[in-house]
């Protein structure tokens, strides 16, 4: 007997709103719903493969220990939880508190638990040793908002939008990036039909540059050029909201002398474009007021740009142009999103000051890289595991994340991973990362577990024009048990068995953000450490402040759209005198910077390799299924036609991709969408290169890992230590 059930699909980020069969206690189908009021029906390829990710034949149904022979045997979760936190206690009495690390990645943020109770732990372990995939994702948007400041009546939405840019990002496939990922297609073809004008700025003509009006094709690694170039037009032709930036903005005569010398001519010379290009971009972005009003609109960045260099510049450029061109919202106006499941918005029409982008709390001491307002520096994470002096890391803790397929500089993640003193992941499978683990506790799945919306809500609080345009939250409930004879525990339940025997009072702190439109505050949530809560009691107490209860969620099985209250931008607080900063003094010279630097000769490195996503991955999830994968589990390198003719490649053929630091093999895949001279290809895949080895044909079985180009000290940020991750110099020639 069939019976089917909604639920939130949490493969990725983007919770749609799913339909779920179930025969005999297993999932065996998975559509969209559409009766769902945000995502009508939606899902992907990803989401409908959650059977197969329940049934993978390589998923732990127990957690694993590793001997000292170096092969895995299965063993009790609580007996693991024993022997795990006696090795800390012992590490910390040795060595300090400040020699354990966690590392939560992206797999993680759709359980809303498990970030906060891991977090908790180190917390009360005396740890502040926490590195994130925000550091070396997209590390720009957090340091920009914070040197920039923030706009208290929230920026403008998608949906009501006349005008969109989106810099370097495809939302059609990564379901993130500007474009509400509620259903971003049907949105988009809304848009359209409205007469929304939409610019793409991307080295390649990515699914969503499909539907642009403007579409500019630069040399990869030059978003701050053509961004810089938009500003002088704009600046240049008077197409600033003047009213709004006389009463709110600073920094308007440092902007304007820095982007002088970024002409339309000089810009398209250097990146590859026309001038007219540029020309036009900047006067769709910026208008003309209609009515006497301004322009609905925004400019977005996605990974790629924040990967390659200067990408805290492109990013606070970005502001720079939304904020010149008045993009946020006034006294008066609506907000979109009051809040569900996010604390009731209490908007202003007045800027939130900048504040410190970088250089508070904790610094490393393998380098000089100080926390910012991304977090400790990720990409420097290895060196910290492998410095040789008092207080470096040596337990390392893995949520949701797959370091050896993630972090930049593969060559050094493998030496900083076999230097441990203890790794500890939690993991479905034997990723990379687990197969060097000492422990692989396993995790409970998504269908398995109860689950909200809230991480596509609550990323407004970072990202502007992220998140629900409107106030949607669903709740789903558990929708089937682990297999019979299972050993899984979920992620929180990990962390409070750890705390339970070490003696620490778990306690689950908000994430204090700088929001988009003031909200309400949530308050720390304390575990009973008597009595274990059951996860609708965690998941209650960490939505504690939300403006719909849970309760009223959970009472609307297909989600809901709560607009039952209208929220206006209040007027600013009669003696604010704060500003948005356009002007920071440390872009500013970055920006002279760029425009002295050398131009890279081509030299032995000719290509630029580029970051992509595919549509039936998310990072190193999913390639391993072969109804994601089509039975190629491998990321092509994707190049221009002409490239190939002029390398002497046909499709299929074996490519060496090689760098300063290091050489991959991959398969050629023609790209006429690619610009020529460069490389575009999906990080997260391979192995290591001794699993490589072993293995016949490689490079069409576990694809190519383009971290190990790396080199995490080569160039990277000094304000967030990302080092450079897309835009890298490449060769590219005929393997073998």
């Amino acid at each position: 007997m069939t019976e089917t059930h909604p639920s939130i699909c949490r493969f990725c980020h983007a919770n749609c709103g799913i339909l779920v069969d179930v025969e005999d206690g297993r999932p065996v189908r998975v559509t969209g719903d559409r009766a769902n009021p945000a995502y009508h029906g939606f899902t992907c390829a990803k989401g409908r493969s959650l059977p197969d990710q329940h049934a993978h034949p390589d998923r732990l149904l127990a957690s694993q220990k590793r001997g000292a022979d170096g092969t895995y045997s299965a063993i009790a979760s609580e007996q693991a939880m024993d022997e795990i936190a006696r090795r800390v206690r012992e590490i910390v009495d040795e060595h300090g508190p400040r020699s354990v690390a966690l590392y939560p990645g992206t797999y993680s943020g759709p359980h809303p638990a498990s970030i906060p109770s891991g977090v908790g732990w180190m917390i009360g372990l005396g740890s502040r040793m926490v590195f994130t995939s925000a550091a070396i994702d997209q590390p720009g948007k957090h340091v920009a908002n914070a040197i920039h400041g923030r706009w208290l009546g929230g920026s403008h939405v998608f949906d009501e939008s006349d005008v969109w840019l989106l810099v370097g990002n495809n939302p059609l496939i990564s379901m993130s990036g500007g474009i509400p990922p509620s259903n971003p297609g049907r949105r988009l073809r809304e848009a359209k039909a409205r007469g929304m004008k939409l610019i793409v700025i991307d080295p390649r003509k990515a699914e969503v540059a499909r539907f642009a009006d403007l579409h500019l094709q630069p040399k990869a690694g030059e978003d701050p050029t053509v961004l810089a170039a938009m500003l002088h037009v704009i600046l240049e032709e008077q197409r600033f909201d003047e009213a709004f930036c006389e009463a709110n903005v600073a920094g308007m005569a440092e902007l304007a002398e820095r982007v002088a010398a970024f002409t339309p001519e000089y810009a398209a010379a250097r990146a590859g474009l026309d001038a007219s290009e540029i020309v036009a971009a900047a006067r769709m972005f910026a208008g003309a007021p209609r009515d006497g009003e301004t322009l609905r609109g925004c400019g977005v960045a996605g990974t790629g740009p924040n990967m390659s260099p200067h990408g805290n510049l492109t990013e606070y450029l970005l502001l720079a142009l939304n904020t010149v061109c008045g993009r946020w919202r006034r006294e008066g106006e609506v907000v979109p999103n009051p809040g569900a499941l996010l604390p009731e918005a209490m908007p202003k029409a007045q800027a939130l000051p900048a504040r410190a982008g970088w250089g508070k709390g904790e610094h490393l001491r393998s380098r000089d890289l100080p926390n910012s307002a991304a977090g400790l520096p990720t990409g420097a994470l290895a060196d910290e595991i492998l410095y040789p002096g008092e207080g470096r890391i040596r337990a390392l803790f893995c949520i949701g994340s797959n370091p050896v397929a993630a972090w930049p500089d593969q060559l050094k993640t493998l030496e900083a991973m076999e230097s441990l003193d203890l790794l500890v992941t939690l993991d479905m499978k034997m990723s990379a990362t687990s197969r060097f683990a000492d422990y692989v506790i396993a995790p409970k799945l998504s269908l398995e577990v109860p689950g909200i919306s809230v991480s596509s809500e609550a990323i407004e609080q970072t990202y502007v024009a992220h998140g629900y345009p409107e106030p949607y939250a669903q709740y789903t409930p558990a929708i089937v048990e682990p297999p019979e004879g299972a050993d899984v525990i979920e992620e929180w339940e990990f962390f409070y068995g750890l705390s339970k025997r070490m003696g620490i009072d778990l306690v689950a702190y908000p994430i204090r953000a700088e929001t988009g439109a003031l909200r309400g505050r949530r308050e720390a949530f304390a575990f009973d450490m008597q009595k274990k809560p059951t996860t609708d009691e965690v998941l209650d107490g960490l939505m504690n402040g939300s403006r719909v209860p849970l309760d009223e969620v959970r009472a609307h099985p297909h989600g809901a759209i709560f607009d039952d209250v209208t929220i206006r931008v209040a007027p600013a607080d009669a003696d604010c005198q704060d500003r948005l900063d356009v002007g920071n003094a440390d872009m500013m010279s970055e920006l002279a910077d760029v425009r002295n630097e050398a131009q890279d000769a081509d030299g032995a490195y000719p290509f630029r390799l580029i970051s992509r996503r595919l549509p039936n991955v998310y990072n190193s999830s999913g390639r391993d299924i072969d109804r994601l994968n089509g039975r190629k589990p491998w990321n092509p390198a994707f190049l221009h036609p002409d490239d190939l003719a002029r390398l002497g490649l046909a499709r299929g053929d074996l490519v060496e991709i090689r760098s300063a630091r290091a050489s991959i093999v991959g398969i050629a895949e023609p790209a006429p969408d690619v610009r020529p001279g460069v490389v575009s290809m999906a990080h997260c895949f391979g192995e290591t290169p001794r699993e490589e080895d072993g293995v016949a044909d490689a490079a069409r079985v576990l694809g190519a890992n383009t971290s190990r180009l790396v080199d995490n000290e080569d160039v990277f940020d000094p304000h967030t230590g990302i080092p450079r991750m897309s835009a890298i110099p490449v060769a590219v020639e005929r393997h073998g």
